[in-house]
């Protein structure tokens, strides 16, 4: 027996529940023809660091959740660097980051999207999306579902994009991660770094497009430290050394020893201006769409995603025009498509100029410049994301 609804969400991360969300925002009659599959069931494991900037927690609360909610850490101050030096970042009267653990934080958002009446099938293994002039049928190990529209929130190896865009470029980078204890046998190194998170660019001059990450977080409530390196993989043509290497190099600078902990990685499809992000009748929000360049960042991202999926599914159904034509469009023209051009600039940018006296000069001597560059086109977007309603 087929399963029809008016929107399929085929994700239940923070990109599908936000999309799902806010359509009860700004279309409540669509609710009860929401349906969101997983593949896992909540709480599910989930590799991210889990730093929340303030753009997401401006998103939810316009959603009316309150994120202290779920167990979390409060970073003061982060420090940008190159070898261990370089500018601190510090926010009047707030922390500067605040991090989760994925599997909470999806947990506490699908329990909200549940009591607000949309329904999440979890569980459900997507094989196959086959759009047609009609509608959407999707294909499951639980049977085939039928719905005239379809979201793709199904993250970086999601099956949505690889059935609907199979030949669309792919940009992705390479993630490690690694959480220790925090206690640090270099004596000192633990009461400077406790509420602080740090990201080192050491690693651009070795050919490694990205940072190596350090902040603090939490797991069932014990305090711990969340190690990891990002590359964006915009030098991957040059000689590189394995990615582990730098962040051994890094977490033993301050008495730890990666061979000592598990270590895992994953891969972060980014976003890139040019490429294309929906079909008739199958949009896609989240890293499906692509995340941050600059420094992997999804979680805030993917909620602004679901805030225009949301409005572009509105428009869709109250125009009877389930192309999608222009969604690219107005992600592009909104604040969060201003803030991911600007993160994929300067990504560009900063990542391919690998000289260690310009990485120097950048995050040693240029702090008005990086100040100023974040707080206008790098943070402080979902303000002006419309307002649900």
């Amino acid at each position: 027996m087929t399963v029809s609804v008016d929107v399929l969400i085929l994700g239940a991360g923070p990109a599908g529940l936000s999309t799902a969300l806010h359509l009860t925002q700004v279309c409540p009659r669509l609710t009860p023809s929401v349906l969101i599959l997983d593949k896992a069931r909540h709480p599910r494991p989930k590799l991210c660091a889990g730093g929340l900037v303030a753009d997401a927690e401006i998103l939810l609360q316009r959603l009316g959740l309150d994120v202290r909610e779920v167990p979390h850490m409060d970073s003061l101050a982060a420090h940008f660097d190159f070898a261990g030096r370089g500018l601190s970042v510090r926010v009047p009267k707030r922390h500067a980051l605040r991090v989760i653990r994925r599997d909470e934080f999806d947990h506490w958002l699908a329990e909200k999207a549940k009591s607000r009446g949309l329904e999440i099938r979890e569980q459900v293994t997507v094989k196959d999306v086959r759009p047609d002039s009609d509608g959407v049928t999707v294909i499951t190990d639980a049977g085939e579902f039928r719905a005239r529209l379809v979201v793709g929130a199904d993250g970086s190896n999601g099956v949505t994009r690889r059935c609907v865009l199979p030949n669309a470029p792919v940009h992705t980078a390479r993630v490690l991660e690694v959480l220790t204890s925090t206690e640090s046998v270099v004596a000192g190194s633990n009461d400077r770094r406790k509420q602080a998170a740090f990201f080192d660019f050491f690693v651009v001059p070795r050919n490694i497009a990205g940072y190596v990450w350090d902040f603090p977080t939490q797991v069932q409530g014990e305090p711990m430290r969340c190690w990891g390196i990002y590359d964006t993989n915009l030098l991957a043509g040059e000689s590189r050394p394995p990615l582990r290497e730098p962040l051994a190099e890094e977490m033993s600078r301050h008495g730890y020893a990666l061979n000592q902990h598990e270590l895992k990685g994953h891969p972060i499809r980014w976003f890139d201006p040019f490429d294309p992000i929906s079909v008739p009748r199958v949009l896609l929000v989240g890293d499906a769409a692509g995340a941050d360049p600059l420094f992997g960042e999804g979680i805030s991202i993917a909620l602004g995603y679901g805030n225009l999926a949301a409005r572009e599914i509105k428009r869709a159904l109250e125009t009877n025009d389930p192309s999608f034509s222009k969604y690219r469009r107005h992600v592009l023209a909104s604040p969060l498509g201003g803030t991911l051009i600007a993160r994929w600039l300067i990504a560009n940018f900063i990542y391919t100029l690998k000289w260690k006296w310009f990485q120097v000069l950048l995050w040693r001597g240029l702090k008005p410049v990086v100040i100023l560059t974040a707080w206008t086109v790098v943070l402080n977007w979902a303000r002006r994301l419309p307002i649900p309603k």
